[in-house]
């Protein structure tokens, strides 16, 4: 049996990532995300703000706060989730119109982001 120390540089990568997974460290997620802009009530239930640097997520607590940078400007914007979502297929995160905007995809309706936990 070989030791850690003898193992090939991808096990050891794998290893690590394993590691980090069950330790709770901080990782990347990526995909892709959208803005949105209500009217009524967030899943919170406080009122959605679309001045506000918030966003939904299906399954992290609200409040937890995420640092989202847009892959293709560089640009990046810190926000609280305050609501569940997105709904549709392949997105992983709806940003407030406020965020969207810092993150220069407005127009462009969605865009591709990296996200960690902050704090």
């Amino acid at each position: 049996m070989k030791s850690a120390f003898h193992a090939p540089a991808a096990r050891l990568v794998a290893v690590g990532l394993v590691l980090a997974a069950t330790t709770g460290a901080a990782s990347a997620q990526c995909g892709r995300a959208s803005w949105y802009a209500l009217t009524s009530r967030t899943a919170s239930g406080e009122r959605m703000n679309p001045a506000a640097m918030t966003a939904a997520h299906r399954t992290l607590p609200f409040g937890t706060r995420l640092k989202v940078i847009n892959q293709r400007n560089g640009r990046s914007v810190v926000v609280r989730i305050n609501d569940r979502g997105p709904f549709i297929r392949g997105r992983v995160l709806d940003l407030s119109k406020a965020a969207a905007q810092k993150l220069g995809f407005i127009r462009a309706g969605h865009a591709k982001v990296c996200m960690t936990t902050v704090g």
